[in-house]
């Protein structure tokens, strides 16, 4: 096991009827700046809930954050938390409110433009305090520090660092009207956070290895019940605690992490708006094969203990575990190849000359450059 520090202080208000506990978490004083989605919120009532807890409070609201949010919209919120004096933020909604306020809360103490966070860390210094109210699990934002931030004049997507939140409500019931799509691909996105830190090295540690298989399996079982559409409380409350679990930073104590799959991920929402749990299923078979000789063992290890399938040939049993992935993917209803979902050859090569240019080596050694990116995209053509 390779040597860590782990810390997460962030508090984690669980269940139904929870989002009335906000006012305990945000002293009486503050001003708060509220940032929300496209207004899913108000039909499903959530938005009364926050309001109601929040009804002694001195309270600003921030609506039109899109998915994949976009420093352009960001810009904005922040213009109205400085104008405003507001000095908490409160994000209602999904993983992409959830990371567009991670940067409006830095922002907030930030002379020059957002975006020059997300270019240049090490000009990040504090955020003012923030909270969540998580609606759609996926992201597992709620219990970490990291967000992704896209930039649509350039059309370039990368990971902002801020703060942890001081605190995140998860109440499963605010899961229940949740369209198809989104939570298929929040499915995807639990299942391939995991792999991200699960997929690597054999033998670094058997305890986050079966912490990993854990949530792994658990995904493969609720999911039949969560793509069907049963309205299930026990089940979304299961999804809900996996996706904040998957990427806590809890699965990922003293192993090796890989992340390939993400950042070819993030270049297909940023080039085609593809939402990013989707991207991730369609990537992360193509990972798996390309990359089968360095992740052998793991592979293996990975069939055996989540789906069964063993073989007494190993490249056999390769293809049968990257095949029932896949077909794991599609059965939350995701297409899972890139011309599926109309990337053309024109997209594969402009990612390719991404990471050429940017010089990237991603992967547990390094590994994944320029070359084998185009692998992964052509393998999942």
């Amino acid at each position: 096991m390779n040597n860590f520090i782990f810390h997460n202080p962030v508090k984690l208000i669980f269940g139904k009827g929870s989002i009335s506990k906000i006012a305990l978490e945000i002293p009486q004083e503050k001003r708060v700046l509220l940032t929300f989605g496209g207004g899913s919120i108000k039909n499903n009532g959530v938005y009364d809930q926050v309001k109601d807890a929040l009804k002694s409070h001195t309270c600003f609201e921030f609506w039109g954050i899109e998915p994949n949010p976009t420093v352009q919209t960001i810009r904005r919120a922040v213009e109205l938390l400085k104008r405003e004096k507001a000095d908490f933020v409160l994000a209602v909604g999904g993983g992409s409110v959830l990371d567009a306020s991670k940067l409006i809360s830095a922002g907030a103490l930030y002379e020059g433009d957002p975006w020059d966070l997300v270019l240049k860390p090490s000009l990040y210094k504090k955020s003012i305090p923030y909270g969540t109210v998580i609606t759609l699990p996926a992201t597992g934002s709620e219990m970490n520090r990291g967000a992704v931030i896209s930039n649509s004049d350039t059309k370039e997507k990368f990971s902002f660092y801020s703060s942890f939140p001081l605190f995140s409500v998860l109440d499963p019931e605010t899961t229940f009207t949740l369209p198809p799509y989104q939570k298929a691909c929040g499915l995807a996105d639990t299942f391939v956070h995991i792999m991200e830190q699960y997929l690597t090295m054999t033998d670094e540690s058997p305890l986050m290895d079966r912490w990993s298989e854990s949530i792994l399996s658990t995904i493969a079982e609720i999911s039949p019940s969560i793509t069907k559409g049963d309205i299930n409380y026990d089940n979304m409350a299961t999804f809900m605690l996996s996706a904040t679990m998957a990427l806590n930073g809890f699965t990922a104590m003293g192993v090796s992490q890989d992340w390939a799959t993400h950042l070819i991920g993030h270049e297909l929402t940023a080039l085609e708006g593809i939402t990013h749990g989707h991207t991730l299923a369609i990537v992360l078979p193509g990972t798996m094969w390309v990359m089968r000789a360095e992740k052998l063992g793991k592979i293996l290890q990975y069939g055996k203990r989540v789906w069964d399938i063993e073989h007494s040939d190993n490249e056999t049993a390769v293809k049968m575990i990257v095949a029932k992935t896949e077909e794991f993917f599609k059965s939350l209803g995701l297409k899972t190849r890139l011309s599926e979902n109309g990337v053309k050859e024109s997209t594969i090569q402009e990612i390719v000359r991404r990471f050429r240019e940017r010089d990237y080596h991603l992967g547990e050694n390094k590994s994944v450059d320029s070359v084998k990116a185009g692998e992964i995209l052509n393998f999942v053509k």
